[in-house]
């Protein structure tokens, strides 16, 4: 089979983040666009992918793109997919759909117009006038944006996000793919101290550890693609093993969380435990004034509560001016922090070094970055 054109999509402000793994995956051949990282791969890269991807939310196969401002337009164009190559004649395969700024506003029209192409393209190939859809899944979306559709089809599932160490969850938690994120911009490294001081769930230490020993996040999880011919067992089996041979966790971690709330603590605790790190990192109840982190040069990543989580503004005011009256005393340590809080420069007491618009869920935040000094070199 040629290659096929993979995307790996993104949330809003981390398009370069994604394109960043997948070039450190060793795909150079990609293009950056808009929610999205389109590149080139075979049936081992949408196993390799699926696995590896920490920041992306999930990976589909572009199956075709054209104008479509008509509901022929959209049936004929999906219907000239060779939609055989790549579902079988027992394939479950569900239409969903979007629409933006396109003549086509009916996303449920649109959505039963595709349906019809491909069971009209399936049944000419298959030679028959019914499928049972009780075999693996292969979920199609239609994108209409600008009059341009857009078909893929969703080889992960559930969103890459959920990497099955996380069952219960504290209110308002952020998503492992945009803790993940946070860790990478960060430039932190395993031999430098890592503190998130409103850990809640604990999500961003575990995805700092993870990181760390170079565990794939999707370890842990499946994905539609397993049950799909065109991947096989095969493939993902020799996916699974690489990235089992790849895990480095003989690494001396020095990663912490801790959270006001006795219960997110206890939340926490079990997240760590399911993901393998229950000895290798620190969980405390404790209030962010007694924080007091050890060692130079490290780094405090965290998702400081505000208004809207706490119900309570000026609590999550000052939780932020806490924070800075630590960074006033830790001059080599650098902090990141994500907050909807337009004034969390002038509560936490200086002007960022960076600011990056990103969005928790669908609230717009800011990654406020502050870089202290890098490590000194060690010499050999």
């Amino acid at each position: 089979m040629s290659k096929l054109q993979l995307i790996a999509t993104a949330p809003m402000g981390l398009e370069a983040i994604v394109a960043r793994e997948l070039k450190d995956l060793g795909y150079e051949d990609q293009k950056v666009e808009n929610g999205r990282v389109v590149f080139a791969g075979g049936p081992e890269d949408i196993a390799r992918a699926n696995l590896w991807l920490r920041t992306s939310d999930r990976v589909l196969i572009k199956m075709a793109e054209y104008p479509a401002t008509t509901f022929e337009e959209l049936f004929e164009g999906a219907k000239a997919v060779d939609w055989a190559a790549f579902i079988p004649g027992d394939g479950e395969f569900p239409v969903e759909g979007r629409s933006h700024k396109s003549q086509l506003t009916s996303v449920p029209a649109c959505q039963k117009i595709v349906k019809k192409a491909v069971v009209e393209k399936m049944k000419m190939t298959y030679g028959t006038e019914w499928f049972p859809e009780d075999g693996a899944r292969f979920v199609i979306e239609v994108i209409l944006l600008n009059d341009i559709a857009t078909i893929t089809l969703d080889t992960t599932g559930p969103g890459l996000h959920k990497r099955g160490y996380r069952k219960l969850v504290t209110e308002a938690p952020i998503k492992e793919t945009m803790a993940a994120a946070m860790v990478l911009l960060s430039r932190w490294k395993p031999d430098r101290p890592l503190v998130d001081p409103f850990c809640g769930s604990g999500t961003i230490p575990v995805e700092a550890a993870m990181i760390a020993w170079n565990i794939a996040p999707g370890l842990r999880r499946t994905f539609n693609s397993e049950g799909w011919p065109l991947v096989g067992e095969e493939i993902w089996e020799r996916a699974r093993e690489e990235a089992y041979d790849a895990v480095q966790d003989d690494i001396p971690l020095m990663i912490s969380g801790s959270d006001i709330d006795p219960g997110a603590i206890e939340i926490a605790e079990a997240a760590v435990k399911k993901a393998g790190f229950a000895r290798d990192i620190k969980l405390s109840v404790l209030p962010v004034a007694k924080l007091k982190p050890e060692g130079d040069y490290g780094v405090i990543v965290t998702n400081p509560p505000y208004g809207e989580r706490l119900g309570d503004d000026a609590e999550a005011e000052k939780a932020i001016r806490q924070l800075g009256l630590i960074a006033q005393y830790l001059p080599t340590w650098s902090f990141f922090a994500l907050s909807p809080t337009k004034t969390f420069e002038q509560n936490f007491g200086q002007n960022a070094t960076k600011k990056r618009k990103l969005f928790n869920g669908r609230i717009e935040c800011a990654l406020y970055q502050y870089f202290g000094p890098l490590p000194p070199r060690q010499k050999d």
